[in-house]
């Protein structure tokens, strides 16, 4: 699961109106409401991204392979209380209701956290959920080439680029 910087205003714009047309929550200026949830969205990938930084110092400082770059990450990641991994969507979720409580463009809150949880992780599963649907695209498209070859391996990278540039999630 990965979260695209192109897909957030269309998982925020999407999660305020759900949440407003479901009546879980009202909001005083839906597009202001939206850019809350995208600061939280956007900020969630800032974060990664540093983590991503220093997982790769470690290694480079303590002479590891980047085969322990997903361990030290996590690592890290419990270590700063931030989700990686299958606790991705969880805590964006609670960074997100958190945005909720502490904005004044959400008037009213009306549904409790499991409710908004169940609503909001129904979204963000939809969004990021794109690398198995892009791996079977690409796959498909270079169907003719043999796997585990070099040359499959190049092209995969090539034709992985351009899916994603053609869907704006680069």
């Amino acid at each position: 699961m990965r979260l695209y910087a192109g897909k957030i205003p269309i998982i925020s714009a999407e999660i305020v109106g759900v949440l407003t047309d479901g009546g879980e929550i009202e909001v005083a200026d839906a597009t202001e409401a939206q850019l809350d949830v995208q600061a939280v969205l956007r900020e969630y990938l800032r974060r990664e991204r540093d983590i991503n930084e220093e997982a790769k110092d470690y290694l480079s400082r303590r002479g590891l392979t980047y085969s322990q770059f997903g361990k030290v990450k996590k690592m890290i990641a419990q270590q700063q209380d931030f989700g990686v991994g299958e606790e991705t969507i969880t805590y964006i979720i609670q960074q997100i209701i958190m945005a909720f409580e502490n904005s004044n463009n959400f008037e009213e809150i009306y549904a409790d956290d499991q409710a908004l949880t169940v609503k909001i992780r129904n979204i963000l599963r939809k969004h990021m959920d794109l690398e198995e649907d892009l791996d079977n695209e690409v796959r498909d498209r270079i169907k003719n080439l043999e796997e585990g070859t070099r040359t499959w391996e190049v092209e995969y990278a090539k034709v992985m680029e351009q899916i994603r540039r053609k869907k704006g999630l680069e």
